[in-house]
């Protein structure tokens, strides 16, 4: 946990946009990946994004408005959970070609997409992109997607409080085994262990961790790992 905990310390400094696109790179070198993104697009339309893509592949992706053909976009808004990219439809001929001129641009052939859904309407979208083989993205995603699922969520309430979008209501109360529940959830505890080591049934179990996910207003379990770690609500 040394290194997610230290990254998060480094994101609580932030306090300009900028500062999250010098934490975006900063990340990548720390987590070893050759591409990471993050893109928010809030309710009105507006948007924001801090990425390490080459500027000249960003442009050309604006200019031709690929979002609307990219089964990343189009696939992880469908999505509340995260996603290979292998999981997604690339067979259409457009989208090869896109895939193909991506690939040509510096994008590497694997990425993980965590699909994040913020206050009022809010959406964003953190990527990490790689260049290997199959087996080695399995084992890197297999060692680092919690983190990474963990650090999206950090970026984007980040992202939310610098743009002074934070429109969430109070956070309420979780009880003590609720914080006991989400505590051994963010030390990388499965389910049957946390209830074994809590001497409770895995179906009470589920009942904490979907009421303290009620509370934070969160949109899955892990959301309700990270909104807890914000709040100061566990410590880990």
């Amino acid at each position: 946990m040394n290194k997610l905990v230290d990254m998060q310390e480094v994101l609580s400094q932030a306090t300009t946009l900028e500062g999250l696109q010098d934490f975006v790179e900063n990340l990548r070198d720390v987590y070893d990946i050759e591409h990471l993104v993050y893109h928010s697009v809030n309710s009105k339309g507006g948007q924001y994004a801090a990425l390490t893509y080459d500027p000249s592949w960003v442009d050309r992706y604006l200019e031709k408005d690929y979002a609307r053909i990219d089964p990343v976009v189009q696939g992880a808004y469908r999505r509340f959970h995260p996603v290979d990219w292998k999981a997604l439809d690339w067979s259409a001929k457009a989208t090869s070609s896109f895939l193909g001129e991506a690939i040509d641009n510096g994008l590497g052939n694997q990425g993980f997409s965590i699909p994040i859904r913020g206050p009022s309407g809010q959406f964003a979208l953190f990527s990490a992109n790689q260049k290997c083989q199959d087996e080695a993205w399995a084992n890197y995603t297999s060692e680092r997607s919690a983190d990474l699922i963990l650090i999206a969520h950090y970026l984007n309430e980040k992202a939310l409080e610098i743009e002074g979008a934070t429109e969430r209501g109070p956070v309420r109360a979780l009880s003590p085994r609720e914080k006991d529940t989400l505590t051994l959830l963010a030390v990388g505890h499965n389910r049957a262990a946390i209830a074994e080591q809590l001497n409770i049934s895995e179906n009470t179990l589920r009942v904490y961790i979907e009421s303290a996910r009620f509370k934070l207003g969160a949109a899955n379990t892990t959301h309700a790992v990270a909104m807890a770690l914000i709040h100061g609500l566990i410590v880990v």
